[in-house]
């Protein structure tokens, strides 16, 4: 399976007249305009997908800020987009991909294997002088069935002793899993034996993805091998998928924390670890708590979810 799908292709997809349900999935941690951006443009056809309330629950101590949903709730937001059984779909945002990731990540745990991201997302596709389109579009309601289960996804639990046999990847920003700063969460730093693995890493600074061979390098310079049990998490969930993404593209198959940190460090019984060592632990830090006093997170930036 394909991961990712250019700007070209696409357009070659509508000049065919081939049926493509598009996803604009334009959402930033910290920021609540991707509506009236997407209001303002987006590509011909797409539909606009609401993070917060159509690819999660409601922020749950015990499960994070952004829970998966229920299948049920996936199904009837996938049909609201449009999709039907058999449909070739392909998300995109104005963010590297960052918050698309996530939809092309429950679709495909769904079991919907057409799905894409479109690389480089929206300005890939303006740098190309495609048309856009403005407003709202509602399609007519789908037919899709989705399932549940076919992407690997780890516990809490799971998560506490991954890296006594495998890779766990820390998405986030290097300064959150240091713990030099958290922005939202309740404590600063890391699982104790994360590997920091920023997703900034995986795109270039158009936005688009680095090539696979790049990105099988990189994963490698950070411990993965062939035989390597891989799992990613970040903040809670989001970007996550992102890395997911990449080390699919490199030729990995790994595994994603649904709650990541957000729900790790609501636990208070699971140690923390601050620094740039993966097992060093220093369990509360010095930002304890700083979910309600750390730094805010800027517009755009690239902390994590």
């Amino acid at each position: 399976m394909s991961t990712l799908i250019s700007s070209s292709q696409l357009h070659e997809r509508f000049q065919s007249g081939e049926r493509t349900v598009l996803l604009d999935v334009r959402w930033v941690l910290g920021r609540t305009d991707g509506h009236s951006e997407y209001l303002a443009g987006h590509l011909p056809g797409a539909v606009f997908v609401d993070l917060p309330t159509e690819l999660a629950d409601h922020a749950q101590p015990g499960r994070g800020r952004h829970p998966l949903p229920s299948r049920e709730h996936f199904q009837e937001a996938a049909r609201k987009w449009g999709i039907n059984d058999g449909d070739t779909v392909v998300a995109y945002d104005n963010s590297g991909s960052m918050a698309a990731a996530r939809v092309w990540w429950m679709l495909r745990n769904a079991g919907v294997t057409s799905v894409y991201l479109l690389d480089g997302g929206l300005a890939a596709w303006r740098a190309n002088g495609y048309p856009g389109e403005s407003g709202e579009v509602t399609p007519a309601v789908g037919n899709v069935s989705l399932g549940d289960g076919n992407m690997p996804a780890i516990t809490e639990q799971e998560a506490a002793r991954w890296h006594s046999s495998g890779v766990l990847f820390d998405a986030r920003a290097g300064e959150r899993y240091r713990g030099e700063v958290e922005p939202v969460d309740p404590r600063a730093g890391h699982i104790p034996g994360a590997v920091s693995a920023p997703t900034t890493g995986n795109v270039t600074g158009d936005g688009t993805f680095l090539p696979a061979e790049e990105l099988k390098r990189r994963f490698e310079e950070l411990g993965v091998d062939e035989s390597a049990h891989i799992a990613v998490y970040c903040g809670s969930g989001v970007t996550a998928s992102h890395e997911i993404a990449a080390l699919e593209i490199a030729g990995y198959r790994a595994a994603l924390f649904p709650g990541s940190f957000s729900q790790w460090s609501n636990n208070a019984a699971n140690p923390v670890a601050v620094g740039s060592d993966p097992i060093e632990e220093g369990a509360e830090s010095a930002r304890d708590h700083a979910g309600a006093s750390g730094t805010s997170t800027a517009a755009g930036s690239s902390v994590g979810s």
